[in-house]
């Protein structure tokens, strides 16, 4: 178990532990094989944690101190259909992957906002399900302080607004939403699911 030769267990198991720390920094020639293994490790990823972390907290303060119903209370004033419905709900996932700057928080927060209010309008849970990750999950990565748009820009190495046009999936899907809210297209209502299991 000696460290004197490098060649003992102990050895590999601190070498091991220390490129999953730190990385590994490749020593081939070649610099495009290089460049790809050659990586950060856990430590290049500690800003993109404190930044969940904190997200978190915050989303959590948020709700605990029922600034979330006053939010939920103010957006659904006007709501009066399926497709007001829907829009409200995209908006207010991107609002909080803008806010709260965490994909976690944009999900689970508008999820329970909303809830009642899709099955007030008779809309099964799927639909709601669908519209959180049309816009909470999709739109993630086109915030450059959010998790998602902080990752993404950090291992592509560019900017989140350079990337953002060509991200043609996450700006259609959050329209697409939409315009199915509105157009009553595909949106299940409530019970039919369990319907069709019993026909099964």
């Amino acid at each position: 178990m000696s460290l004197a030769g490098g060649e003992g267990p102990l050895s590999l198991l601190k070498g091991a532990w220390h490129a999953l720390f730190d990385g590994y920094k490749s020593t081939s020639s070649n610099e495009a094989v290089a460049s790809l293994l050659s990586k950060g490790g856990m430590s290049s990823m500690l800003n993109t944690i404190w930044l969940i972390i904190t997200a978190m907290a915050f989303g959590g303060v948020m709700e605990r101190a029922g600034f979330l119903d006053r939010i939920v209370n103010w957006a659904l004033s006007g709501v009066k259909t399926v497709g007001g419905l829907i829009t409200t709900t995209v908006f207010t996932c991107f609002g909080m992957n803008a806010a709260a700057g965490d994909q976690y928080m944009a999900i689970i927060i508008p999820g329970r906002m909303f809830r009642e209010a899709f099955e007030t309008k008779g809309l099964h849970g799927l639909n709601l399900s669908r519209t959180l990750e049309d816009s909470g999950t999709i739109t993630s990565v086109l915030i450059p302080w959010n998790t998602c748009g902080a990752y993404m820009s950090a291992t592509l190495g560019i900017a989140t607004f350079t990337y953002a046009p060509f991200a043609l999936f996450n700006i259609i899907c959050p329209l697409l939403a939409i315009a199915y809210g509105w157009l009553h297209f595909k949106q299940m209502p409530l019970g039919k699911q369990e319907k069709l299991q019993v026909a099964e």
